[in-house]
């Protein structure tokens, strides 16, 4: 919880404003989406299946596609209550804050396109900031078993702790958890004193989350509020996808030198010994 004294636009924010907030919360879910209609179509059939009894709203941030969603949100119209927003092609992390500067919730959940949402999800966040809130938290992901074994192998690369230290999937054993912004949430109060994501590409979720620290927010890993994480991307995709990370890594460690970790070292451990093995 963020335990400061804040000024934001001329309001001024006092200690457990925070919490007094989630007393009447209202979640506003976030995706943004480029060229990925199918997807956005899983995504939403998942949301409809929810357990959650209070109302939330979804807002759809169209990057500048070229195939566009728009179709597909209007069949859902009825069944969720959801906008459809249309922009200029500027990245995810801007998509992110276009949607959470239009949204009228109290705390904003982002998704990636590509995910399929339990339908325990909302509960299990109410849950969770109910026993203990906090103005940011992030989830892990799983694979279905429907997921192709590329996409579960993938999966597995990505959040075991054996490549990377359980910096993106459901490790506790880390000081201080990042979270991702496939699955992560956020309230209205540290996206407006953070002005949220920065102009980093790929590592801007990192970088919100140190600065968030630094403005003396906390974030936590919520175990259970989980998401399938469908990457449909091939061996060719996904080996350009991790040679950006291990780039942004770099370049946030040198913005952040006190929050580097032994962990971040963990990938680059593993590919050795996996090539020593061979």
């Amino acid at each position: 919880m963020f335990k400061n004294h804040l000024e934001i636009g001329g309001f001024s924010f006092s200690e457990n404003l925070s919490l007094l907030k989630f007393l009447n919360m209202y979640f506003s879910i976030i995706i943004p989406v480029y060229n990925r209609p199918d997807e956005i179509k899983e995504l939403l059939e998942s949301l409809v299946l929810l357990d959650y009894n209070n109302e939330f709203e979804i807002v759809i941030v169209e990057d500048g596609s070229s195939i566009n969603c728009k179709s597909i949100v209007d069949f859902f119209i009825d069944k969720l209550s959801i906008s459809y927003y249309f922009k200029e092609n500027s990245g995810p992390g801007d998509s992110r804050n276009y949607g959470m500067n239009l949204a009228k919730g109290d705390y904003f959940i982002i998704f990636d396109s590509d995910c399929i949402i339990p339908k325990h999800y909302l509960s299990e966040v109410e849950k969770e900031l109910n026993h203990n809130f906090v103005d940011c938290f992030g989830g892990p992901d799983k694979a279905l078993d429907s997921f192709s074994d590329i996409q579960k192998a993938i999966n597995f690369a990505m959040t075991s702790f054996m490549t990377t230290g359980g910096i993106r999937g459901g490790s506790e054993k880390i000081n201080k958890f990042q979270p991702r912004s496939f699955n992560m949430g956020i309230s209205k109060i540290a996206f407006q004193a953070s002005n949220g994501f920065g102009n980093i590409h790929p590592g801007e979720d990192p970088d919100l989350s140190i600065r968030l620290w630094n403005l003396g927010f906390e974030t936590r890993l919520f175990t259970n509020a989980f998401v399938f994480h469908k990457r449909r991307i091939d061996w060719n995709k996904f080996s350009i996808q991790v040679n950006k990370f291990g780039k942004a890594r770099p370049i946030l460690n040198s913005w952040y030198p006190k929050y580097n970790k032994l962990t971040y070292f963990f990938p680059s451990v593993f590919i050795i010994g996996f090539i020593f093995s061979v």
